[in-house]
C-alpha cells in the first residue's frame, strides 16, 4: 500500500515533504493575516459612515448621505462625535462630505433644497482623492440643463460656483464640501 505522499525513497523524505507543505500553509496564512490587518487598519481611519458609527471631530455637523441615497446623517459632538441620523426634510446645510459612492443633493430649484447656491469649496480628505461635482440646473418646469461637471486636482482643493437654480448635484471623492 503506497502512502499518501507520494513516492519516497524513504521516511526522511515524507518528513521533509510534510514540513514544506506546513510552512507554505504558515505563510499564507500569515500574508492573509498582514493583508486583512491592513485593511483593517486602512479603514480604522476613515470608517464609512454609518447610523451611529464614530467621526472624527474635524467633521463636527458635516452632514452626508448614505448608500441607501435616502438616510441623511450629522457627525454630533454631543453624541461623542457620531454619525445621527437627521429627519427630512431640513433647512440647506452648508457642510457635506463625499465618500466612496457619490452622493446626490438637491439644490434650491427643487423643494426642499439640502445645499445653497453660491461660492463652495471641496478639500479632500485623502491625497490620492479628486473632488467632483456634477451639477443639473432647472432650464424650466420640466426642462433640465445640460450637466456641468467641476473636477479638482488629486489632492487638491476645489473652488466652484453652486449653480443657480440647481436641481440636483452630485458630489463625489473622499471630500469636504463647505460653502464659502
Amino acid at each position: 500500500m503506497g502512502n499518501v505522499w507520494g513516492p519516497f525513497d524513504d521516511e526522511e523524505d515524507v518528513m521533509a515533504r510534510g514540513s514544506m507543505i506546513w510552512s507554505r500553509v504558515v505563510l499564507c496564512a500569515a500574508a492573509a493575516a498582514g493583508v486583512a490587518l491592513t485593511s483593517a487598519v486602512a479603514g480604522a481611519d476613515a470608517p464609512v459612515p454609518a447610523v451611529g458609527s464614530p467621526c472624527p471631530a474635524e467633521l463636527a455637523q458635516a452632514m452626508t448621505l448614505l448608500d441607501d441615497g435616502r438616510t441623511y446623517v450629522r457627525c454630533e459632538p454631543a453624541v461623542g462625535y457620531a454619525w445621527a441620523e437627521v429627519q427630512t426634510p431640513f433647512d440647506p446645510h452648508d457642510t457635506w462630505l463625499s465618500y466612496g459612492p457619490a452622493i446626490t443633493l438637491h439644490g434650491q430649484g427643487m423643494r426642499n433644497p439640502n445645499l445653497s447656491s453660491g461660492r463652495w469649496t471641496a478639500t479632500p480628505q485623502d491625497p490620492e482623492a479628486i473632488c467632483r461635482a456634477v451639477q443639473t440646473t432647472v432650464v424650466e418646469a420640466g426642462v433640465l440643463a445640460t450637466p456641468v461637471v467641476s473636477e479638482g486636482e488629486q489632492g487638491q482643493p476645489l473652488d466652484l460656483e453652486m449653480l443657480p437654480k440647481l436641481f440636483y448635484a452630485e458630489l463625489s471623492g473622499d471630500c469636504l464640501w463647505v460653502r464659502d
